[in-house]
């Protein structure tokens, strides 16, 4: 595999990667604390805490994921009705509403992550675990869905000029 081919694939599964160790940790740490809890009577301070913090990473790098396969937040069955031309124009306005929400998460999410960060704020039942570090998921799943949302757009708008049919509708497995 080359390095591009490599970047590719970097790329296109990103979330991916990230979902599944998001979930699996939070899962782990679930299971492990309930047996610790029930035959042991013995739970780590953290165990609370830290999957709700995980579930950050989860949520959002999981609408990064659905926008780039094209199933969050579809109004399908009205646009299949529309004329060829407004199925595109309903895209071009999903982008701008897109980006304007996007805008919007980002500055204040930021603004959270700094916050947390300028006051040292510790996970609660650790000692040494940042807050800001799960609060990072936020503003990064979103400028990695904004990206996705540009490679959408990307596609829609060279199947129009081309005259292809246009992606109203995710695919069910991928």
């Amino acid at each position: 595999m080359t390095i591009g081919g490599l970047f590719r694939y970097a790329e296109r599964n990103i979330e991916k990667f990230i979902i599944l160790v998001s979930y699996t940790s939070m899962a782990g740490i679930i299971f492990v604390e309930v047996i610790r809890r029930f035959f042991f009577n013995q739970q780590a301070p953290w165990s609370t805490t830290i999957p709700i913090y995980l579930f950050l990473w989860l949520t959002w790098m999981g609408a990064s994921y659905n926008t780039m396969r094209r199933s969050h937040l579809r109004f399908s069955e009205f646009r299949e009705r529309f004329s060829y031309r407004n199925q595109f124009y309903c895209l071009l306005v999903d982008a701008v509403c897109w980006f304007g929400l996007g805008a919007i998460v980002i500055y204040y999410a930021v603004q959270q992550v700094y916050i947390s960060y300028d006051n040292f704020a510790i996970v609660q039942g650790t000692d040494d675990v940042m807050q800001w570090w799960f609060y990072m998921a936020t503003p990064m799943a979103w400028s990695l869905l904004l990206i996705r949302v540009l490679q959408n757009l990307k596609k829609d708008i060279s199947d129009f000029r081309a005259g292809r049919p246009l992606t109203t509708q995710a695919a069910l497995f991928d």
